[in-house]
Parts: C-alpha cells; sequence; structure tokens
C-alpha cells in the first residue's frame, strides 16, 4: 500500500474491518517473504527491536510503492497497513488478484481524503492497535520524491500518546531504485536493507491532547527514522502545491499537519 496520506475507511459494509491475521495472511506473508529472500536479498536489522506481542507502531520512512510490503516481509509478526480502496475494487482477473494479494498481506481498505477523513483512518489504526495488533505508519505521509526525508506530520505520535503503544521507528534503504515512482514493474538487480529502530515510549512528552506533546513525540520518531535511513532532511513537509488561493493561505498559516 502504499500508505500515504491519511484516508476514510469506506463505507461498504462489505468491506474488512480490523482484524486479526488469519491463514490467508500467514500464507500471503510466506510466499512473499520467500520470494523476496530469493529475489532480493533483503538486509534486515535489528529484527529483535520490533515486539512479539502487544500493540506497537511501526513508522517508517516512505520511497516506493513497495515499502507496504517489504516491512511486513521482514517484520518478525503480523503487521497490518492502510492501502488505497482501489486497490480492491478492482474487476476482472487483474481486480481479483489485487483484492486477494493485498488482502493476504494484511492491508485494510480505506479512501482517500482529508479533514473528517483523516480523523476516520486514524480512528480505525487505534482500532488495530486496541487489538494489540503491530500497524505500519509513513509520518511523512506520502512518498518521497526525490529521496529526502521530510517533516513529520503528527498522527503517529498522536496515536501512540494516545494508546500507549510503543514506536519502532523503520529505516527502508533501496525501495526507491527497485520500484521507483512511476514505475510499472520493479528491478530484479537491487537489494533492499530495512532496519528496524529500538522501540520509543513517547509518553513522556505529555498527553495526546497536547499540540506540543505531539510535535516533541513527533520529531523524537523522525530523529530515530533519519538516523535509520540516512537519507538528507527535507525540512518541509512533503505536500502536493496548494492549488488556488485559497489553499496557498491555508499552507502558509500555522497549523498542525496529520
Amino acid at each position: 500500500m502504499s500508505s500515504e496520506s491519511p484516508t476514510a475507511p469506506e463505507n461498504d459494509p462489505e468491506s474488512p474491518s480490523p482484524r486479526r491475521a488469519g491463514l490467508r495472511y500467514a500464507i500471503g506473508r510466506l510466499i512473499a517473504a520467500s520470494l523476496a529472500r530469493i529475489i532480493y536479498r533483503p538486509r534486515i536489522e535489528g529484527r529483535d527491536n520490533v515486539p512479539r506481542e502487544g500493540a506497537v507502531i511501526l513508522a517508517s520512512n516512505h520511497l516506493s510503492f513497495i515499502d507496504s510490503m517489504a516491512i511486513p516481509v521482514a517484520a518478525p509478526r503480523p503487521v497490518h497497513f492502510l492501502a488505497k480502496s482501489s486497490y480492491f475494487e478492482g474487476t476482472g482477473f487483474k481486480g481479483a488478484l489485487s483484492r486477494e494479494f493485498f488482502t493476504s498481506v494484511g492491508a485494510i481498505p480505506v479512501r482517500r481524503g482529508a479533514g473528517q477523513a483523516a480523523l476516520d483512518a486514524l480512528d480505525q489504526q487505534r482500532q488495530l492497535l486496541d487489538e494489540g495488533l503491530a500497524v505500519a505508519l509513513y509520518p511523512e505521509g506520502t512518498r518521497s520524491t526525490d529521496g529526502r526525508l521530510y517533516k513529520g506530520r503528527t498522527g503517529v505520535a498522536f496515536l501512540a500518546l494516545q494508546t500507549g503503544a510503543p514506536v519502532v521507528p523503520v529505516g527502508l534503504i533501496g525501495t526507491d531504485r527497485v520500484m521507483p515512482v512511476g514505475a510499472k514493474t520493479p528491478s530484479l538487480s537491487e537489494r533492499v536493507t530495512v532496519r528496524f529502530g529500538e522501540p520509543i515510549d513517547v509518553s513522556k512528552h505529555g498527553p495526546a491532547t497536547s499540540g506540543k506533546a505531539r510535535r516533541l513525540a513527533t520529531d523524537e520518531i523522525m530523529a530515530a527514522i533519519h538516523a535509520l535511513s540516512g537519507q538528507e532532511l527535507a525540512g518541509v513537509y512533503n505536500e502536493p502545491p496548494a492549488q488556488g488561493t485559497i489553499e496557498k493561505i491555508k499552507q502558509a498559516l500555522p497549523h498542525e499537519r496529520r
């Protein structure tokens, strides 16, 4: 999935709800992990830093579409992430294959949006954490197209402060070379490195209701990700150019990016 900017859960009553990984996930993960190890020979560092039980947030940099496959393959336990609902809505053989693949690797469909949609997505992620599951999130909000690490949005810190879940920073290296933004097929000649850092307890920063606590926790998480990935820091948020005067004013005014 790409797990990108905050999105809202789809309203289709048949869409999957937050759940524990089952047989389909186990089989899908086994197949994906086996193929990845054979083809890409990934370097995996710090797997012991990921708690084997209980709620945990894997907060990662985001370079490529395949990041949401690399993390579940490398992690020592099932990991859930949000995926665009369009991956589950295709028709015909291709649509069925996409739906089966994303379901098997622990993805949960959501619709893209902002405002209330972003809050709804955070609520769905909180449900997963309340069930004691592991979730993978990208504090940058969307993929970096230039390889730099952008400022983190505070949604991940909000979830961690609200649920008490530890945050394991993740540094992905090389996924952008395996499948650059816009590429239709992955390269078979590149190696990927997945680094799991030590868990971070952000509760020392204050309650989830405090904007200052959310910002400080986010900055701590992003500093840990930077130490693992070694990327150049962009120093700004990764967001599309504002369209129209009102949007430009909104981006210029101080506000919290979730």
